[in-house]
């Protein structure tokens, strides 16, 4: 069974893996796994990321492919991005992050003192 058959399948309700076989190997692992979060998506939404990429995240060519219109492939992207849990990529520094950048001298104690506070 390949991925998009498994996807209609669930009908886009969650699902969990509990066996994964290595094929080179065949080695089987067991246990309680969740499928990566662009997995839980369904087949056309998939397809819409990969697409997407593929583009270099070019909405006009977006909206060549699919036929539609900027907003339509906005408001998809959002729907989508809703779906989606996000790595927050600009972390709020800890005290002891900021304390050895005032040692490496990155920082004034000014700046480290304005960083401590807003990690309050």
């Amino acid at each position: 069974m390949d991925w998009q058959e498994l996807t209609d399948l669930t009908q886009g309700q969650p699902f969990v893996v509990e066996r994964v076989r290595l094929v080179g190997s065949g080695v089987a692992v067991e246990g309680r796994f969740e499928p990566p979060q662009l997995a839980q998506l369904g087949v056309d939404d998939q397809v819409f990321v990969a697409a997407f990429v593929r583009s270099h995240g070019s909405i006009k060519e977006m909206e060549r492919i699919f036929g539609v219109s900027y907003p339509t492939i906005k408001s998809r992207l959002k729907r989508i991005a809703e779906h989606l849990d996000f790595v927050d990529t600009d972390p709020t520094p800890t005290g002891a992050d900021v304390i050895d950048r005032l040692q490496r001298g990155e920082i004034s104690a000014q700046e480290a003192l304005a960083e401590l506070e807003r990690t309050r």
